[in-house]
């Protein structure tokens, strides 16, 4: 398929940015991806190699960042469409939870603003789960778009906190002074799946601790997981499907997996990569006993707390979209990534 359509996605080094610059254009599109820095373009053309791509006469960059004006205005000219997917990057979280979340909504307004004077015709933002389901304890409930989480819900963390803040801001803007500008915005649960490189997401981490026997025990929290393909192509369905304008869209799996599930598969599915997975199990009252002393204990209980029966009806009714992978596919697909780049190692 050819497009004459460009679309400008934000973040192209990151994992599901990589993504999505990869469907894109095996979909056709004219793609242009903002990065920090132009050292880093060979990086996202080694790892759409991998995805299969060969030939990047339909793929540009462009040298921005989130945090200043500069080089916005050409970013988004002759662009009909903008995947806003970049967050501001820290190294080490900041002591003022403000330097975090200044930067992320100053970013997506700046992208906004850039976009609506431009002309683009719609935007679709990365936000999170952490903008929707952690005020929600409720467990005879459903989880659905509906939902916002409280931004003074204790236990947030700063990175959700900002999202939360971050996708507030957007739909404030958008309703206060975007013009004719179209927006929707995309939430993922825990994104995993299979990497186009070393790159992966910070969920890759619970993997990573899970097989090298860092979590000596693992508590009965239940999870919510979706694959990095699917995130990538339900923000291109959003892009491209006229009722998705307005709309807020859960992207998760079907279904919800525990650590304890996660455990078994690893060890009968991956069994080279997880002799090191613990066999414990916590029990939640001890973890609930831990929180009063201990603060990754009282993140882990405030986790136990919250509503994981997750809704992914409106992206099938609204957007018309079937799941690439399961929970187990997507674990599954990550653990043989973190293989092949060497993140984990057979014995």
């Amino acid at each position: 398929m050819e497009h004459s359509t460009t679309v400008l996605v934000t973040g192209g080094t990151g994992f599901l940015g990589t993504h999505s610059i990869l469907q894109l254009l095996q979909k056709g599109y004219t793609v242009r991806t903002t990065l920090r820095s132009l050292t880093k373009k060979n990086e996202i053309i080694d790892a759409l190699k991998i995805g299969g791509i060969t030939s990047f006469d339909k793929l540009s960059f462009i040298e921005t960042s989130l945090t200043e004006d500069k080089n916005w205005a050409e970013a988004m000219k002759d662009c009909t469409y903008v995947l806003s997917v970049a967050s501001p990057v820290f190294m080490t979280l900041p002591k003022d939870e403000n330097e975090a979340i200044r930067p992320a909504l100053e970013g997506i307004i700046r992208v906004l603003k850039a976009a609506r004077d431009a002309g683009v015709k719609r935007v679709v933002m990365t936000s999170n789960f952490g903008a929707v389901g952690f005020s929600n304890k409720n467990p005879n409930s459903v989880t659905t778009e509906e939902n916002w989480t409280d931004p003074n819900e204790k236990d947030l963390s700063v990175y959700e906190k900002s999202k939360l803040l971050a996708e507030r801001a957007a739909w404030d803007f958008i309703k206060r002074e975007g013009g004719s500008l179209e927006f929707a915005t995309i939430n993922p649960v825990a994104i995993l799946g299979p990497s186009l490189g070393k790159h992966v997401s910070e969920s890759f981490g619970l993997l990573v601790h899970l097989l090298d026997g860092s979590m000596k025990a693992f508590p009965q929290i239940p999870l919510n997981i979706v694959d990095v393909r699917d995130v990538a192509a339900l923000h291109i369905l959003a892009m491209e499907t006229p009722d998705a304008n307005g709309q807020r869209f859960i992207a998760s799996a079907n279904g919800q997996i525990s650590f304890p599930e996660i455990a078994r598969l690893l060890k009968a599915k991956r069994p080279d990569v997880a002799q090191h997975v613990s066999p414990r199990v916590l029990p939640n009252w001890v973890l609930r006993l831990a929180a009063l002393f201990n603060e990754q204990a009282k993140h882990g209980a405030s986790l136990l707390a919250i509503n994981r029966n997750v809704s992914n009806e409106k992206v099938k009714n609204v957007l018309g979209w079937t799941p690439i992978a399961t929970n187990e596919e997507a674990i599954l697909a990550s653990v043989d990534s973190l293989i092949k780049y060497g993140i984990v190692k057979t014995d």
